[in-house]
């Protein structure tokens, strides 16, 4: 059994650490958990430190995140497989716990590790729309550059 709330904290330490930093800190955070990691993901979600934009759970236990679910306030997707019959019952109870927007979306004909053909790029075109109409786009450049022009002796650029 894995350590949810390990994975979460760490989840949440890695949050903390991007925002630390120059280049990532315009950057709106989203967060992308399977399996268990959906919940690791949601637990690290409701913490209003970590201002998530967005979650995207694929084949998750969502169910797995207890009463964190009732705080998460990122708009979250849970994607479960038509075919994954234990895990779509798990998948609706947490959806009705979840607070804030959401959706819950059957993958037609996937399982639980969608490896069905199509399945997975499926997910991948949820997930991608999920995240671009909630994560905004950096609030201040990403790169930010002194350069100097440079020269070689002789007037050549090198």
């Amino acid at each position: 059994m894995f350590d949810i709330p390990l994975l979460a904290a760490r989840l949440g330490e890695s949050t903390v650490w991007a925002r630390s930093r120059e280049d990532t800190s315009p950057l709106a955070t989203g967060y992308f958990g399977a399996s268990t990691g959906a919940a690791a993901a949601l637990i690290a979600a409701r913490r209003s430190e970590h201002r998530i934009a967005a979650v995207v759970s694929r084949g998750g236990r969502p169910d797995l995140a207890g009463q964190a679910l009732h705080d998460v306030e990122a708009p979250t997707l849970l994607l479960v497989g038509s075919l994954d019959l234990p895990v779509v019952p798990l998948n609706e109870a947490a959806f009705e716990r979840l607070a804030g927007i959401k959706e819950l979306t059957l993958v037609p004909g996937a399982g639980h590790l969608f490896e069905e053909a199509g399945t997975l790029d499926l997910v991948v075109q949820l997930a991608a729309a999920w995240f671009e109409r909630f994560l905004p786009g950096p609030t201040a450049p990403l790169v930010h550059s002194h350069a100097v022009p440079h020269t070689a002796p002789g007037g050549r650029p090198p």
